[in-house]
C-alpha cells in the first residue's frame, strides 16, 4: 500500500476526479451530466486549499493498463490548475498512445497523484541505497547526467523488489539496466496522496 500525505480528503479528491473528467469530456466534445452539477462542481473548487502549489500527475488506465500519464515534478501551478492541465496531456498529448477516443472513455480509470517537494536522497554507495529507499512509500527521480526519469509511488505494486524498480527506471530514463549501481547518479524521493476513480463505488456522488 502506497503511503499516502495528509493534506487533502478523500472528498476533496473526489472533486478533483470530477475535475479531470469533465475537462477530458469537454476536449471530447460531449455533454456533461447537467448544468447544476458543473455548477457545484466549481463552487466546491473555489474552495481555497486547491490554490495551494503542488508537482500533478494525472493518470489513465484501461483494464489496468496504462493509457496515458503525464504531470509535473515542480509545483509551479495551483492543484486546481495542473489537474485541468495535466488531465489534458495525459489524454491527449501523450505520445506513447494515440489521443483517447470517445468510445475509451467509458473504460477509463482516473488517478491523481498529489506530490510532496523532491529532496535528495543521501546515499554513498548502492548498500545505502537500497536500505533508504522505501518500496511502497517513496517516488524515486533518478538523474545521470542529461538523463532523467520517474516513477511514482503506486509503481512498486507492479514492480516491489528495489532492484527491479531500479532498472526499469533505468531503462525509462534511456540508460543501461545496471546504470543506477554506478557512479554519477543521483536519486531524489517524493510521497504522494492519491485518488483512483477505482475506490469509488459510484463515480457521480462526490457531490451529493
Amino acid at each position: 500500500m502506497v503511503k499516502e500525505i495528509s493534506d487533502f480528503t478523500e472528498e476533496q479528491g473526489c472533486y478533483l476526479l470530477k475535475l479531470a473528467r469533465f475537462t477530458i469530456m469537454r476536449h471530447l466534445n460531449l455533454p456533461l451530466p447537467s448544468a447544476e452539477e458543473e455548477e457545484e462542481l466549481a463552487a466546491r473548487l473555489a474552495d481555497p486549499a486547491f490554490d495551494v502549489k503542488r508537482g500533478i500527475f494525472v493518470t489513465l488506465t484501461i483494464g489496468g493498463a496504462l493509457r496515458g500519464c503525464i504531470g509535473s515534478l515542480a509545483a509551479y501551478e495551483s492543484v486546481r490548475q495542473g489537474v485541468l492541465r495535466h488531465a489534458v496531456n495525459a489524454a491527449f498529448n501523450d505520445q506513447r498512445f494515440s489521443p483517447l477516443t470517445v468510445s475509451e472513455l467509458a473504460e477509463v480509470n482516473i488517478e491523481i497523484s498529489v506530490l510532496t517537494e523532491p529532496h535528495p536522497l543521501q546515499f554513498s554507495n548502492v548498500d545505502e541505497l537500497l536500505d533508504r529507499l522505501r518500496p511502497g512509500i517513496d517516488g524515486a527521480i533518478l538523474r545521470r547526467g542529461a538523463a532523467s526519469a520517474t516513477f511514482l509511488p503506486q509503481v512498486w505494486e507492479q514492480l516491489p523488489q528495489i532492484d527491479e524498480f531500479m532498472r526499469h527506471l533505468c531503462l525509462k530514463a534511456g540508460l543501461t539496466p545496471e546504470a543506477w549501481r554506478q557512479s554519477g547518479c543521483t536519486i531524489e524521493t517524493y510521497q504522494v496522496k492519491y485518488f483512483s476513480e477505482t475506490t469509488k463505488t459510484d463515480k457521480t456522488t462526490c457531490l451529493d
